[in-house]
């Protein structure tokens, strides 16, 4: 369907380009041609695979964090509110909840893994970033939670709970055994947040369908085209309304 969309823009702009004739050009070919782009930048944002923020990501259906070059399935439970349900960093209650990470890579299973959960001071939001998190001057004064670091061989477990609705940030750090070398990884997420589902992405295909079948269709060459008089034919001559 995608192919089809954009194969048929595709065509209608080169008519444009090529006729001199009004109808192929609503807008002498410049609209044609943005709304072209703004089909493949939508098309190419929906069906690319539905991203998380910070280090962690949603591969195949499956949240990941990476830390570093290593990587971990990241889940969080709230069991008390939603039972086994799985969440992928955003949460949807100020409740009990539990952060798991299961290894992918062995050598996680040695090394010893810092937990902090810290409220959101940045001003960026979801675009934090691990510079942002090193401006903070004093860490322990917003942390809400911190786990020290600890080696857990098979499956790294936090527990704790949020009192409060809001923005947050977790921070993972890494001690390798070898050296003293860390690797940090943050992502930053809401508590409170239910999501949109899919009507963001419904209404933007409607939008986008509207404005190309009003291109397409030549309305808006009728609107903009200026109306000419009417001639009515009168006792002793002709006026017009």
């Amino acid at each position: 369907m995608q192919l089809s969309l954009l194969n048929l823009m595709r065509d209608r702009t080169q008519r444009c380009h090529r006729s001199r004739k009004e109808r192929w050009c609503p807008f002498g070919g410049i609209s044609m041609s943005i709304v072209h782009a703004g089909f493949l930048g939508f098309f190419i944002l929906v069906s690319q695979p539905a991203r998380a923020h910070g280090g962690v990501t949603l591969e195949d259906d499956q949240c990941i964090i990476r830390i570093d070059y290593l990587r971990a399935h990241f889940k969080v439970f709230q069991p008390l509110t939603a039972g086994h349900e799985e969440f992928c960093e955003d949460l949807p209650e100020a409740t009990e909840s539990v952060f798991v990470m299961e290894y992918l890579h062995d050598a996680l299973t040695s090394m010893s893994i810092d937990f902090r959960i810290i409220r959101d001071v940045t001003g960026k939001g979801r675009f934090a970033r691990i510079a942002d998190v090193e401006q903070i001057a004093d860490i322990d004064a917003v942390t809400l939670f911190h786990k020290p670091a600890s080696v857990d061989p098979d499956v790294y477990t936090a527990v704790l709970s949020f009192e409060e609705e809001g923005d947050y940030i977790g921070i993972v750090t890494l001690w390798s055994p070898e050296s003293t070398e860390t690797r940090t990884a943050v992502f930053p997420f809401a508590v409170g947040f239910r999501g949109y589902g899919y009507w963001p992405v419904i209404g933007g295909i409607v939008i986008l369908l509207q404005i190309q079948y009003f291109l397409l269709s030549g309305r808006f060459r009728r609107w903009r085209k200026p109306k000419k008089p009417r001639l009515t034919v009168v006792a002793g001559g002709r006026d017009s309304e």
